[in-house]
C-alpha cells in the first residue's frame, strides 16, 4: 500500500487547462461535475509505504487496486485493468490509473477482483456469522427465505449491533401466520421462527378473514422495506394453494418477490395438494410475480432433473422464475420440522441416523430418539443429510443443480451455536467448539473450488454472474438501490471481493464448521476494507441496510 504525489483529472473528460496526457483503458461517467485526484507522476513513490489505519478507513481514504485481472459480469469485461474506490464507489476502472496522495495503492497482481458475492439466503444476524461470510467473499447477505417480522424492527436492531457486511430482510409469511392463526407474536429473532416451527397451529389453511389479515400484515411489511416475501412453505405443506396463489398476487402488485422453501414433491407425498416446485411455475405464470425457487437441490433431492427440467419449461414460456442451489448434500433446520418426521423420512428413503443436533452433535440413533428430542425441543437446530456427497451418483445430482443455467449460489447460513447457549461473539478468530453448518463458513469458496478449479465447468466470469449479478438483480424491482451491485463498472458499490484463483477453496466440515475459507485476499464493503492480506479487521463494520422500495 504506497500513496504518491498528486495530480488531477476530469471525470468524463479532460481538462484541457491542466494536461493533455490520456490514460489508456480508462473507463469514466460520461457525466460528472466530480474531480478525482489520481496523481501526476510515473516515478518512484514519493513517500515510503504506510499501514492503513481504522481512522483513514473512517475518513473513506481511497483505495486503487493495481493490476488483478478484474471481472465485471454485468458488462463482460474480463481483464488486467486498475480499480480506483472511494465515497462507497467504483471511480476508475482501466490500465495505468495514476497514483495520488490522497489513496492507498494495493498490489493486486495474479489475483481476480470482481463484485463481491450477494448471498440472497443467510439466517446469521450476527457480527461473527457476517465474519465467517466475508472470509467466504460476501460482502452482502440477506435473510430473504424465512425473512423477519417486524421488518423493521430487524434492521433497527442489526443497525445498532453493527455488521461487517451489508444486510437485509424479507417480510415473513411464517410469522405472519404464525401471528394470526396462532396468536405467536413476532420478536424479529431468528431462535423464535425456528421454535414455531412444528406448531401445527399455524400450518393450517386460512378462513377467508385469517387470510385477509395476515396478507395485511405483509402488505405493511413491504411498506417498511421488506425486501419481498420468504415463504417457508415446506414447513405448512398442506396448506391451501389458493393462499399461495392470493399471496403472488400481492407480490406482482407490490413489485416484490417472494422466496419459496417449496413444500413436497410428488415423490414423496402422493397426497400433496400440489407438487412444491410446480407451484412455483404455476404461480408465476398466473400472476406474473417474480418467484425465487429456494434452495432446489436439497428440497428436490434425488429428483432434482425433473424438477430443473420444470423449472426450465417454466422460464422458457415467459414466468419470472429464479433458482439457489448450494453445494452440499446436507441442509439443516429445525429438528421438529414437518418433513423430519419418522414417516416422512421414510417416505424419502431416508432414517433417523441422518439427522445430527447442531448444538451437541449428536447423531440420533434410532426412531424412539428422533420422537423425543421433536417432543422435548422442536426448535432444536439440526443437520439432514439428504444426499451423500460420496456417492458419485448423489455427488453429480448436486453439481447438476449448480450447472443448471442462471442457477444463483446461496448459502442459507445457519446461526453458530456454542456449548454455553450463546449465538453471537466479537472474538477472532471464534472461539473454539461452536457448531453450525459447515455452508455458512464455505458455500460460495466451495462452489468455486468444485466449478471452476476442479471441474471447469464455469469460468471465473460465468462464477461471478452466479455469485454477484444474478443475485442482484432478483432485487432490482423492490430494491432500486441493488441495481449499483453485482457490477464493477463506474459508479457501481465499491463492494469489492480480491481473490486467489489457485487458492480459493473452503475448509469447513461437518465436524469443525467454523473454519474459514482460505483464498479471499481482500474484501471492501462500500470501499471500506473487511479482509485485508487475508487477515479479518475486527474493527470494521461498514455494513448497511439494503432495503426495499414500496411502490
Amino acid at each position: 500500500m504506497i500513496a504518491r504525489s498528486a495530480g488531477h483529472w476530469w471525470m468524463g473528460r479532460r481538462r484541457p487547462a491542466r494536461t493533455s496526457r490520456s490514460v489508456p483503458g480508462l473507463v469514466l461517467p460520461e457525466k460528472t461535475s466530480r474531480w478525482i485526484s489520481f496523481g501526476g507522476t510515473n516515478g518512484p513513490p514519493a513517500n515510503p509505504p504506510r499501514v492503513v489505519t481504522s481512522e483513514a478507513r473512517r475518513q473513506g481514504m481511497r483505495t486503487l487496486l493495481r493490476g488483478g485481472r478484474v471481472v465485471d459480469p454485468a458488462t463482460g469485461f474480463d481483464g488486467t485493468a486498475d480499480v480506483l474506490v472511494g465515497d462507497g464507489r467504483v471511480l476508475a476502472v482501466g490500465s495505468g490509473l495514476p497514483p495520488a496522495d490522497d489513496q492507498v495503492e494495493i498490489d493486486v497482481a495474479g489475483y481476480l477482483v470482481g463484485p463481491g458475492f450477494i448471498d440472497l439466503h443467510s439466517h446469521v444476524h450476527s457480527i461473527a456469522g457476517h465474519r465467517l461470510q466475508a472470509m467466504d467473499g460476501v460482502t452482502t447477505a440477506l435473510d430473504l427465505e424465512a425473512g423477519m417480522m417486524p421488518v423493521g424492527r430487524a434492521y433497527a436492531e442489526a443497525g445498532a449491533a453493527g455488521r461487517p457486511l451489508h444486510y437485509g430482510f424479507s417480510a415473513s409469511w411464517g410469522s405472519a401466520r404464525a401471528k394470526v392463526l396462532a396468536g405467536v407474536e413476532p420478536d424479529a429473532n431468528f431462535a423464535t421462527a425456528l421454535s414455531t416451527l412444528s406448531d401445527p397451529a399455524w400450518q393450517r389453511s386460512s378462513s377467508k378473514p385469517e387470510l385477509a389479515a395476515w396478507l395485511s400484515l405483509l402488505e405493511d411489511e413491504l411498506a417498511a422495506g421488506a425486501l419481498g416475501v420468504g415463504v417457508l412453505l415446506g414447513y405448512a405443506p398442506a396448506s391451501d394453494p389458493a393462499e399461495f396463489l392470493a399471496l403472488a398476487r400481492l407480490a406482482k402488485r407490490a413489485g416484490a418477490p417472494t422466496y419459496t422453501h417449496v413444500r413436497e414433491l410428488v415423490e414423496v407425498d402422493p397426497d400433496t395438494p400440489v407438487d412444491g416446485s410446480e407451484e412455483i411455475a404455476i404461480a408465476a405464470a398466473e400472476t406474473g410475480a417474480a418467484m425465487h425457487h429456494c434452495h432446489v437441490s436439497s428440497t428436490s433431492g434425488r429428483h432434482v432433473e425433473r424438477v430443473l427440467a420444470a423449472l426450465e419449461a417454466s422460464r422458457s414460456a415467459g414466468s419470472r422464475v429464479t433458482v439457489e442451489t448450494y453445494p452440499y448434500g446436507a441442509g439443516c433446520t429445525a429438528v421438529g420440522a414437518f418433513f423430519l418426521d419418522p414417516e416422512r423420512l421414510r417416505v424419502t428413503g431416508l432414517d433417523p441416523t441422518r439427522v445430527v443436533l447442531l448444538e451437541s452433535g449428536e447423531r440420533i440413533a434410532d426412531e424412539r430418539r428422533l420422537l423425543q428430542v421433536r417432543a422435548e425441543t422442536p426448535g432444536a437446530p439440526c443437520i439432514l443429510e439428504s444426499l451423500d456427497e460420496r456417492d458419485p451418483g448423489e455427488r453429480a445430482l448436486l453439481h447438476r443443480s449448480l450447472a443448471f443455467p442462471d442457477a444463483i449460489v446461496a448459502s442459507d447460513a445457519m446461526p453458530t451455536y456454542w456449548a454455553d447457549g450463546a449465538t453471537e461473539s466479537t472474538r477472532w478468530p471464534l472461539p473454539p467448539g461452536g457448531m453450525t453448518h459447515p455452508r455458512t463458513a464455505g458455500t460460495f469458496s466451495k462452489s468455486l473450488r468444485l466449478m471452476v478449479r476442479e471441474t471447469g465447468a464455469w469460468t471465473w466470469p460465468e462464477a461471478f454472474r452466479r455469485c454477484s449479478y444474478l443475485p442482484a438483480r432478483v432485487l432490482d424491482e423492490v430494491a432500486p438501490a441493488a441495481r449499483a451491485k453485482g457490477r464493477l463498472d463506474v459508479g457501481a458499490d465499491a463492494d469489492i471481493v480480491v481473490l486467489d484463483p489457485a487458492t480459493i477453496t473452503d475448509t469447513a466440515t461437518y465436524f469443525d464448521p467454523t473454519r474459514p475459507s482460505i483464498g479471499v485476499r481482500h474484501l471492501f464493503v462500500s470501499g471500506t476494507p473487511v479482509v485485508r492480506d487475508g487477515q479479518l479487521l475486527t474493527d470494521a463494520f461498514p455494513g448497511r441496510p439494503l432495503r426495499g422500495e414500496p411502490r
